[in-house]
């Protein structure tokens, strides 16, 4: 048998360090004569309208790798190229945000200077596919019907599914009713069950994890950025994805998506069938915390419960937490800790999600988003609701729901959280080696 290879480089040039995870992964000796291409990146989330207000770095992938594959894709006699993504801006309808989002990190100038063309997939249509039987979800039409993909995910661990890479990187084409569908009650059919059957309805795939900076209890900007300066690359997705785990401090069968492509493809986890070419896994493997750490019981995080919050429960999210609410997480919590003044409130609990259930005894309950407040909104466990109905919220509703159940949040903490990103920055401004320079093109 013929084991995949898996590259891994340290980044050290541009051009000159891709080229050669490809040509040592052989990552396009599969790709057609003439192929159309379709290079997804990793947006995961804008905010605001100042690009100079975001940490990119691990969040987003590099603009430098980007331009460096449709270089190298350019001298193969490559023309029809897309960069295709559908960034999570909390309104999806607004089409100037998406496209200053693309201008900010130069895909406008990657357009002009390459003929590429960069797609905002939510305004192109989408077609109904099937993964499983009764599962359906509605795919960007272009990358189905591309020819070749490029998938270039950030390398970085995620909250809820332990590692964020290429085949989680795919949940960004698909739309918005579709991402919402990934995050099912179904304990077995869950986010981690859906998202491993995505990248079998897509054409072949080339895999390259961007880790110039790696991201520890991502997939947002609240984590813990490194420059780490790896590349990883192979044609085979789920040996890309096997190797980028073992590279974050993560055996393979501890991550569950992962566990579900193997048994899928009857592959192993432990790495057995792989060959692993350049740099060896324990040469740069650094182990990166995926998840936030709570207390005992799971009720408040640690970081709260150390501050001494009181009359308070803010139980752990779940699978069931769609993106949209979980890019309120680390705002909402941050606003939490600076109201708290020493006396405990009223015996608060905020649920999130789409499972969670009231505890009897509590004397006010925050259903944070629709989902959560369409299953409870009849529950007898409930002394007082205060329902935050939206999908997700707005900053308005939230701050009246903590002001009524007694946590009198700072409303400029929430109404300005499109600045809220700049308090992340400010650790990183004067750290040596986060650039600016890898997310513009030149």
């Amino acid at each position: 048998m013929i084991k995949p290879i898996v590259a891994i480089i340290r980044y050290e040039k541009p051009l000159e360090s891709l080229r050669n995870a490809i040509d040592l992964s052989r990552g396009l000796d599969h790709m057609p004569n003439k192929a159309r291409v379709f290079i997804k990146p990793n947006f995961v989330i804008w905010r605001g309208i100042s690009p100079t207000l975001l940490p990119k770095w691990g969040v987003i992938t590099t603009s430098r790798v980007v331009e460096d594959i449709i270089l190298i894709l350019k001298e193969r006699g490559i023309d029809e190229i897309i960069i295709g993504e559908g960034p999570v801006i909390y309104d999806t309808k607004n089409k100037e945000l998406a496209y200053h989002a693309f201008e900010s990190v130069g895909y406008n100038v990657l357009e002009k200077r390459y003929g590429v063309k960069c797609i905002n997939i939510f305004d192109r249509p989408f077609e109904k596919v099937e993964l499983d039987a009764g599962l359906v979800l509605n795919f960007n039409t272009d990358i189905l019907h591309s020819d070749f993909v490029v998938n270039i995910p950030v390398l970085k661990t995620h909250l809820q599914t332990v590692v964020s890479l290429g085949i989680k990187n795919f949940k960004g084409i698909i739309d918005v009713d579709s991402r919402k569908k990934c995050h099912s009650v179904d304990p077995e059919k869950d986010l981690n069950y859906i998202i491993a059957k995505i990248p079998n309805k897509l054409p072949s795939i080339f895999t390259i994890l961007d880790g110039i900076y790696t991201n520890e209890g991502g997939p947002f900007f609240s984590g813990q950025i490194r420059r780490s300066n790896i590349l990883i690359a192979s044609a085979d997705f789920l040996s890309a994805d096997m190797v980028g785990a073992k590279v974050l401090g993560y055996e393979p069968k501890q991550v569950p998506y992962l566990v579900h492509v193997a048994k899928d493809q009857r592959r192993p986890t432990d790495l057995s069938d792989v060959k692993v070419v350049g740099e060896k896994i324990e040469a740069v493997a650094s182990f990166h915390e995926h998840s936030i750490a709570y207390n005992e019981d799971g009720t408040l995080p640690m970081v709260m419960e150390k501050k001494g919050i009181k009359g308070l429960s803010y139980p752990k999210y779940d699978l069931t937490l769609c993106t949209a609410c979980a890019g309120l997480y680390p705002v909402i919590s941050f606003a939490i800790e600076q109201a708290w003044r020493g006396d405990p409130w009223e015996d608060v609990e905020i649920l999130t999600g789409k499972i969670m259930r009231p505890t009897a005894g509590k004397k006010k309950t925050i259903l944070l988003g629709k989902c959560i407040y369409q299953i409870n909104k009849e529950n007898p466990d409930i002394q007082e609701m205060i329902a935050v109905k939206g999908c997700p919220p707005t900053m308005k509703d939230l701050i009246e729901a903590f002001h009524k159940a007694g946590i009198m949040v700072d409303p400029a903490i929430l109404e300005d959280k499109h600045k809220f990103p700049e308090i992340f920055m400010r650790k990183y401004k004067e750290e040596s080696g986060f650039e600016d320079s890898f997310f513009r093109v030149d």
